[in-house]
């Protein structure tokens, strides 16, 4: 489109407006030295979030690196009371995971801990499933008063409620056995839990999903919160039932929260100390023995404490090994 020429005051005519250049990227020393900055920002880039979490990582490697590493020289050492008065121990190489690998009470011990830590996972996540979804279904009044029990059962010293439970299932004054015997069921009065193994466990667990429990309720609770009310409901006009919205809409937005409380609970349910030690009287047999246990009795029981250790270190391969499954899910769920 040409310009309109305007006649000159002083005739002749004005020249058409001229249009103002674009600018142009500086050619000039300045511009080549901001280009190599420019690049050297977008490389270094990807490792702000290094940068940002090397802190953290370098306070959990000064506090648990030498721990860890004092951890893994004793299993390699003969090391009972005779050393520890010594204030060293004797470098014996393998033996230990030699003679821990060669005794068949450990393989009974690795396989009750790992049933163990299972069941008390599947039902502190189905639990705790069920009890966000009615969280989510009360009305704000009683889901305040509920979510206030949840955090008090959550925050209560583990001790004092391990004591709490051990009273409840008392074989003499327990509370429990006066119930069940009240309600019509014989055979309960002074009845002792734990004289059978598959009864004491079936009371340690109770214990250890109730501690559990709050922590995974409340988080699902809020990841509940986080899913689109418009897909639910507009896959229940089409016919879908409570299941299916829960398999192929619910599950589907809160897979990465599950797959994280799944791996914190497998953690700490598979090296259960407490609950076992205090509700036993800190006298537990050898049925009752999980790995941890375990290390414990042979460390500061019987004051060996190379073979404790290696056996310390065996759990906690075993434990990265089963939590293996759990991260690369969650990496995955996440995304890149």
């Amino acid at each position: 489109m040409k310009h309109a020429v305007r006649p000159a005051p002083f005739g002749g005519e004005l020249a058409p407006p001229r249009t103002p250049p674009t600018a142009r990227p500086a050619t000039g020393p300045a511009g080549r030295a901001a280009r190599p900055q420019r690049s050297r920002a977008r490389r270094l880039r990807p490792l702000a979030p290094y940068a940002l979490l090397a802190p953290a990582l370098l306070v959990l490697a000064a506090i648990l690196g030498f721990p860890l590493y004092r951890l893994v020289s004793l299993s390699f050492q003969q090391y009972g009371l005779k050393e520890l008065f010594a204030g060293h121990g004797a470098f014996i190489g393998l033996r230990n995971y030699r003679e821990i690998f060669s005794d068949p009470f450990f393989w009974t011990v690795v396989a009750r801990t790992i049933a163990f830590a299972a069941v008390c996972v599947g039902l502190t996540m189905v639990l705790g499933t069920l009890v966000a979804l009615l969280l989510r279904n009360l009305c704000r009044a009683m889901r305040v008063l509920v979510t206030a029990g949840l955090v008090a059962a959550w925050a209560m010293p583990t001790l004092t409620a391990i004591s709490i439970w051990q009273w409840m299932f008392d074989f003499e004054f327990g509370v429990v056995n006066w119930l069940l015997t009240r309600l019509g069921f014989g055979g309960y009065e002074q009845h002792n839990w734990f004289d059978q193994p598959l009864q004491g466990f079936a009371v340690i667990v109770i214990v250890v999903v109730w501690g559990a429990l709050p922590f995974v309720a409340i988080t699902l609770h809020a990841g509940l919160t986080q899913v689109p009310a418009e897909l639910e409901e507009a896959a229940r006009v089409d016919g879908a039932g409570a299941w299916q919205v829960f398999r192929h809409i619910t599950f589907p937005v809160l897979k990465p929260i599950f797959l994280i409380l799944a791996t914190l609970s497998t953690i700490w349910d598979f090296k259960v100390f407490t609950q076992i030690w205090v509700m036993l009287n800190q006298r537990p047999s050898r049925e009752y023995f999980l790995l941890g246990i375990w290390s414990y009795s042979e460390s500061f029981g019987v004051t060996r404490y190379g073979k404790g250790a290696a056996i310390a270190v065996v759990m906690v391969l075993l434990l990265l090994a089963l939590t293996f499954f759990y991260v690369r899910q969650m990496l995955k769920a996440v995304g890149p």
